[in-house]
């Protein structure tokens, strides 16, 4: 299906690797000229030369844990058609394992940094008249995890603030949507799932074994989220906003017994 991106400019975070990288590849293939942000300079411009066009891959080394590094980055790469906001990973962990200073650093990337880049990018699509955001946040929004309990709290408020800044932003031209991605196949989720097997079994080894419950035995891939975050972002979607779309087979509609 053609999207009718062609010729048209995206900002997309976290892009070096995963969803991110996913997503880029996905809306270079429909003619969209992408700028991939992320941390470490060399994985980023490798990533950026995998992209295959006929849209073009620029890649921007930023670390947008710092809001001087969000500023720099906007003023640099200016207006864009859409930005697709996916840097940040809230690590596991429950209540007594955060501090208020590691609390506070583990939001300043996902939380601040989504709301952030979002305010910076509003203004210049509202001068221009138009634009589509695309938060990626994370199905633990609503199944809800006490063992991740920072990213669940942090989810939720993104899809508050997605949903309330989507509900009028129709009125400056723009869209603001999100994905909650369940399980995805990335190098984050084994991370995340070696602790949960450390924690329940005694031996992140184990990790494999905490897939198999999962819907249809596996988890999605980097490709499925970054098709819906492209279609969400063109006109095929033009009255879609203030929506959170949620990918995760089924899991947060899982009714739950003790």
């Amino acid at each position: 299906m053609d999207l009718g991106l062609n010729g048209r400019t995206a900002l997309v975070t976290g892009a070096s690797k995963g969803i991110g990288l996913a997503t880029a590849r996905i809306l270079a293939a429909e003619g969209v000229n992408v700028t991939l942000v992320a941390r470490t300079e060399s994985e980023l411009v490798d990533a950026a030369a995998s992209v295959e066009g006929p849209g073009t891959a620029t890649p921007f080394p930023a670390d947008l844990s710092r809001e001087a590094e969000r500023l720099r980055l906007a003023q640099s790469v200016g207006p864009v058609d859409i930005l697709i906001n996916n840097a940040g990973a809230i690590p596991g962990g429950n209540l007594l394992e955060f501090d208020d200073a590691r609390l506070k650093d583990v939001w300043e990337l996902k939380l601040f940094g989504y709301i952030s880049l979002c305010r910076q990018y509003y203004a210049m699509m509202k001068e221009a008249g138009h634009g589509v955001i695309v938060n990626i946040i994370g199905a633990a929004a609503e199944a809800l995890d006490f063992e991740y309990i920072m990213g669940s709290t942090a989810n939720a408020g993104l899809c508050a603030f997605t949903r309330t800044l989507g509900s009028q932003s129709f009125r400056d031209g723009i869209r603001v949507v999100a994905i909650n991605p369940g399980p995805v196949e990335t190098g984050r989720l084994e991370t995340l799932m070696r602790k949960k097997a450390a924690d329940r079994t005694g031996s992140a080894d184990n990790w494999e074994q905490l897939k198999a419950p999962l819907p249809f035995a596996r988890a999605a891939s980097p490709e499925e989220i970054g098709a819906m975050a492209a279609m969400l972002a063109s006109d095929r979607s033009a009255y879609t906003s203030g929506t959170v779309v949620t990918i995760d087979g089924g899991i947060a509609s899982q009714s739950r017994s003790f």
